[in-house]
Order: structure tokens, then sequence, then C-alpha cells
């Protein structure tokens, strides 16, 4: 069979066993889930079934041999069966893992040896790689078939997904059935806010911040938003001007760079975007960073000397939240717009960028604000 065909067979097994296990021995199934559910991290399973489907593929190859670089005809490109066959079917099945290789992860980069269990992978937390290598491990010495631990993985990973579409079409569900006839106030929506931006991985949130305003307002401004990176993207990989890119209505060219900061702006990080405006193809007008952090005044008039320095363009420092008090006052008709385009786009990030929890903790605390709890 095809890599293609081999999924496509785990994946009607493991439907078809939704609910019962298919592994006996009570030890190796307790490593499976405790693998799949380790929601902290999730290259421990996408590493898992890379080297299953390795395997399964090509029988005759040591599941623990993942990288071309170890040599010998046991080994085989673990990447190459993830990136090639795993993300499709990942993403069709909608599985909780990882969008992206987990090869390219720091602590399964550049390894040239191969993965046994008296190796110690750097990487949190280190329960996950130790019990995947053991897995690994008994695969490798026949302790269980591939296809079944397959079917065992794939089978837990649907269930997951399964429970997390259940509680979030019941907080929806209480959302709905919370939501009165008077939509929160400005006021409300900034607390609302700025409780989810206290939750713990909040980092890619200031973004959404930003971003749900010209979601809502765009057309009033006459401004559109370009696609936004992933949330893990670097600016030069990208060739982004900032994290948020705006351009006047049916142009092409960024006017307005947004750069979000979880701490505060330092002079080096004025230099940094200074050197990108430079670079940039098109002169902007302004270029802003918002911060969750206090703003230091050095560091901001230390911004403000660059406005005659590139004759013209402006860059300064805002505050997020008060960019969000300051925006929905003066958008306050069009409040109720906003928080639900912060609510899209909070729910359709992916969960490596917005974390299953986080989501479900904005649900929560609003349907907390709208029933007045």
């Amino acid at each position: 069979m095809t890599p293609e065909k081999i999924l496509q067979d785990i994946q009607h097994r493991a439907a078809a066993a939704l609910n019962v296990s298919v592994i006996t021995d009570p030890a190796i199934r307790a490593r499976v889930d405790d693998v799949c559910r380790c929601m902290s991290n999730r290259a421990g399973v996408r590493l898992l079934m890379a080297c299953l489907l390795g395997k399964l593929d090509r029988p005759n190859v040591d599941p623990r041999r993942p990288y071309t670089e170890i040599g010998g005809t046991d080994s085989f490109s673990g990447r190459t069966y993830d990136e090639r066959y795993l993300t499709r079917f990942i993403n069709e099945h909608r599985l909780p893992v990882n969008p992206t290789t987990a090869f390219l992860t720091p602590t399964l980069r550049n390894i040239g040896q191969p993965l046994t269990t008296d190796r110690e992978l750097v990487g949190r937390p280190r329960d996950l790689y130790k019990k995947t290598l053991e897995l690994l491990e008994d695969v490798a010495l026949r302790r269980i078939p591939a296809d079944v631990l397959f079917v065992e993985t794939v089978r837990v990973l649907l269930l997951l997904r399964d429970e997390k579409l259940a509680r979030m079409a019941s907080l929806l569900k209480a959302l709905e059935r919370s939501g009165g006839a008077l939509p929160l106030s400005s006021e409300a929506i900034v607390t609302l806010i700025k409780q989810h931006l206290a939750c713990k991985n909040s980092s890619r949130l200031p973004v959404l911040v930003v971003a749900a305003a010209y979601e809502a307002a765009g057309t009033q401004l006459c401004e559109s938003m370009l696609p936004l990176n992933a949330h893990n993207a670097a600016d030069l990989q990208t060739g982004s001007l900032g994290d948020i890119e705006i351009c006047l209505t049916g142009k092409d060219a960024v006017v307005t760079a947004y750069e979000m900061k979880m701490k505060r702006v330092t002079q080096g990080d004025i230099d940094a975007a200074v050197a990108k405006i430079a670079r940039a193809p098109n002169r902007i007008n302004n270029y802003l960073f918002v911060t969750t952090d206090v703003i230091d005044p050095v560091v901001a008039a230390y911004a403000a000397t660059f406005y005659e320095k590139t004759d013209g363009i402006e860059i300064a420092i805002l505050d997020c939240i008060g960019f969000l008090r300051h925006f929905l006052h003066l958008f306050h008709r069009i409040r109720a717009d906003y928080l639900a385009a912060y609510q899209a786009l909070v729910l359709n990030e992916p969960d490596s960028a917005v974390s299953q929890a986080l989501k479900e903790a904005f649900l929560v605390l609003r349907q907390a604000a709208e029933s007045g709890e």
C-alpha cells in the first residue's frame, strides 16, 4: 500500500474502534494515552506518527532511526513522511496535532543518532519524550505491531478531537443563552479582553486585539488588513514589516505596520524597526508598536526622533489596552462587531498559536460577562 492508503486504512480502523482500545498491554496503552494527551507539547505524537508511517511503508526500517544521516539500510527520513503525508492527513481529519513537522522543533532538529531509550532528548516535558521513545522501542522489539500502535494513536486523537468539538459546542450554546438584548458596553469589553490577555500563553492575543479592530472597522477606515502570518513566523522569513500590515482599500502597498510586544519596547526594537522600514520596497506612513507592558518614556521619545530623520515616517509605542479602549469608544456603535470579530479570530487560530484552553477561557469569560456573573 502507498502511504496515503496506509493512513486511510489506519483512520478507518481507528474510527471503527473509537470507544474501545485496540491495545491489550496496559503499560503500552497508558504510554499512548499520555503521549497523545500531552497538550503542552504536541511534537511527541507527531514524531510517533511519522515513525510508525515510515515503518508501515518500509517494514525493514527501524522506527527509532528516522534520520537519513544515521546511515544504513534501516534508517529513513521521518521528516519526509511527516511533511509529505501526515500534514494532509492531520488537516483532513482535524486531528489535535501540531500543524507543522515535529522534525524542525528544537528537540528533534539536527539529530544524527537513533532515538533509543538510552538517549535523553532535551525537551519538555521530559516524560513525553521518554514515553515516545519507549513506544518506538516497543515496535522495534516487536512488543506491538506498528499498525496496531498507529490505530490506537489515531483513535485517541479522534477522541480528543471530538471531546474538543463537544466542549466548544457546549460553550457556544451557553453563550447564546446568556446573550441578552443589551450588548456589552465598551468598558465591559475592555475588561473581558483584559482578563483574556491575563491568561497563560496569551502572546498571540495582542495581534488579534488589533486585527479585530480592522476586521470590524476596515470599511469605515477605507483600510484593509493583509492576511496574518503564522504566530511563530519571523518577519525576515516572511518578508513582512510587522505582525499586522495595513493597506489602503484597493491598494497593495503597506501604509501602516504594527508590531506586538508582551514586554517593554527597547531602543533596540526601534532600531530594528527602522532597519525594516529602510528595506521595505514601498514607503510606509507609520510603524506602531503595541505593548502589554509599561511604555518607557525615554524609548518613546527616542522613537519620536525618527519622524524627521525618515522625512515623515512616524514610529510610536501604544499601550494595548489603551488602544483597545480608545477604539471601542471611538467606534462605540460597532463594539458588538468588534467583539464578534475578536472571538472569530481567537477560535479560528490554530491551537499552536491560541491553545484550546485559551479559546475555551474566552468563551467562559464572555459568558460570565454577558450573564452578569
